[in-house]
């Protein structure tokens, strides 16, 4: 009868937002397994629709939105609706094995769940182990009132750009590697809309190139998403400036600038002003960073596409696309692969166009270190090199519940049925101690309790050692406000002077840089269980995550509803699955 009422609930909040000009988007995901031709190759590759990237999701601010999901594929797998606050809707976010059981293969499940108070460029994607590297797509919120709204100039015409990855391996194989420390699997090539460019000539012939077709003195709005699994990438495009006006569908003070660093969940919404002279072809050119030696070093990924002016080369001219000279089209220089501070500027010089308020009375102080640390194989405390490399946060390596969601065990008030669970500590039991070593750790379901309304500040810290990483940590259901990034060691002392709290900007993805700490402040609104962990592939599969469980507030608007009555089961649980 509840499950019934949160049902009635969802169709009445979109009979009441249609009455106000809003919409029911209604979509039919069906994901199943099939050949695509990349890199002179046919692979098998699990897909929603046939696509990939797969379909936009497009609605107005405000709209309600129900997308079932019919699983054809032999996995279980879940949808989640990255940065989408999901208010008092938790059961819809689509975190395998933290708000719901995997849809099981020929089993079908609808997600619904209204879009309020946001706008801009969102995505969405698998949420069952690595199967985001192929089922992903970009969900565009626009404004109400229409395009005459935007706080930029109106673009003549929007264009989403998905930098993503092609995988020739099975992705639930790609997990269990990843879980069992085995971090040496690779991707064949970095992809723009799904195709790999024209650096990729396998056959001795050009092919799957990105043509974006443009008319001399258009302004273009540039929709962008990293859904990359292993990288963040440098954008740029010869001959042009990019002007950013959105980040993570929050709107930003405009910021010029020839390259955009964009991590893996992040999303950037950048104005193209088309004034190029001459008007002929000019290289979109996407390249992945990577840390500095001693990390060990991965494959150089580039990918590109061409921005093709209508002034230029006419339709009978394009077949020179296929030749081995390109000498005609300019392409960009491209920032070092080791070069970090491209990226701690271009996040540091973004600011929030419509401030929040900053909360000023910080009710919980957590600081969490995130790095990598070993765990033996056999379960012994030493093990000499029979060990997995595995992510952290605060030196416990995250372990996902195996039969029953985080979500429901909370709501059932019967969380200590998972023996798994520990309280994530507010700080790491020791800071890092500036050696070459690893730090062994511990396997757990890492929860931290919050209370209804209360404002949390997070200090995440990056490896601050030669072998150090970034970490763009994603939090579910909330956005937090960006107050600061640092290089070193973060000093409680000495840099909270730097903290912005005029027009910090808002993200629900933060950039914690290499050598660096980020600090950031959001405030416990939704009640629920939303996941928190670092959108590298490696990392998150590897346990750099943590589950925060926020408290039902005192009223009814405050308190999360039951679970819809089709919820998925775990009953049926299939082996092949990976729920990590």
């Amino acid at each position: 009868m509840a499950a019934m009422a949160v049902l009635v609930m969802f169709f009445v909040a979109a009979a009441l937002a249609a009455a106000g000009g809003a919409e029911l988007v209604e979509h039919t995901f069906v994901v199943s397994q099939v050949k695509l031709n990349r890199l002179c190759n046919d692979t098998l590759v699990t897909v929603v629709n046939g696509q990939f990237p797969g379909p936009a999701i497009e609605v107005n601010e405000g709209d309600s939105v129900a997308v079932q999901v019919v699983n054809k594929s032999p996995y279980g797998l879940t949808i989640h609706w990255h940065g989408v606050k999901l208010q008092l809707n938790c059961w819809a976010d689509g975190a395998g094995m933290i708000t719901q059981c995997p849809i099981q293969p020929n089993k079908n499940f609808t997600y619904r769940f209204d879009v309020a108070g946001q706008k801009g460029t969102l995505w969405w994607h698998a949420h069952v182990g690595s199967l985001r590297a192929s089922i992903h797509g970009a969900l565009i919120i626009r404004p109400r009132s229409g395009a005459s709204s935007y706080p930029f100039p109106k673009p003549d015409k929007e264009i989403p750009i998905v930098i993503g990855e092609w995988w020739e391996m099975d992705l639930d194989q790609l997990d269990k590697n990843l879980r069992n420390g085995y971090h040496l699997d690779m991707p064949r090539a970095a992809t723009i809309n799904g195709k790999p460019g024209d650096l990729y000539n396998c056959s001795g012939t050009v092919k799957d190139s990105n043509i974006v077709k443009v008319e001399h003195g258009k302004t273009y709005l540039l929709r962008i998403v990293n859904a990359a699994l292993s990288s963040e990438y440098y954008l740029k495009i010869a001959g042009h400036k990019f002007t950013v006006v959105a980040a993570d569908a929050n709107y930003v003070k405009p910021y010029i600038t020839d390259v955009i660093a964009i991590a893996p969940g992040e999303t950037v919404d950048a104005l193209l002003v088309t004034d190029a002279h001459p008007a002929g072809r000019y290289y979109m050119v996407a390249k992945a960073s990577q840390s500095p030696k001693p990390v060990p070093q991965i494959p150089l990924f580039i990918t590109r596409g061409i921005v093709q002016y209508s002034e230029g080369p006419r339709k009978e001219e394009e077949k020179a696309l296929s030749d081995s000279s390109t000498s005609s089209i300019m392409a960009p220089e491209m920032p070092d692969e080791h070069d970090a501070a491209t990226s701690f500027y271009f996040h540091g010089n973004l600011t929030s166009l419509q401030p929040q308020p900053v909360p000023a009375n910080v009710h919980e102080h957590l600081f969490y270190a995130l790095d990598g640390g070993f765990f033996c194989r056999k379960g012994e405390s030493s093990c000499n090199n029979d060990t997995n490399m595995m992510g952290m946060v605060n030196n416990v390596s995250f372990q996902l519940p195996t039969t029953t969601p985080l979500l429901q065990a909370h709501y059932h008030g019967n969380m200590s049925s998972i023996g798994t669970l520990r309280e994530l500590p507010d700080r790491a039991p020791r800071m890092f101690n500036y050696s070459e070593t690893l730090e062994p750790t511990s396997k757990a379901t890492s929860v931290r309790r919050l209370r209804y309304n209360a404002t949390v500040e997070i200090v995440f810290q990056s490896p601050v050692l030669a072998d150090t990483y970034a970490n763009p940590m994603h939090l579910h259901g909330h956005d937090f406000l960006v107050l600061a990034q640092g290089f070193g060691q973060y000093n409680a002392e000495t840099d909270v002077a730097t903290y912005n709290l005029v027009d910090p900007p808002v993200r629900n993805t933060v950039h914690v840089p290499l050598f660096g700490w980020a600090a950031v402040r959001f405030v416990t609104n939704n009640p629920g269980v939303w996941f928190m962990h670092c959108h590298f592939g490696h990392h998150s599969s590897s346990g750099m995550a943590a589950a925060f469980v926020v408290e039902n507030g005192p009223t009814l608007d405050s308190t999360l509803p039951p679970p819809p009555e089709d919820f998925p089961s775990c009953k049926t649980y299939n082996s092949r699955v990976s729920y990590e």
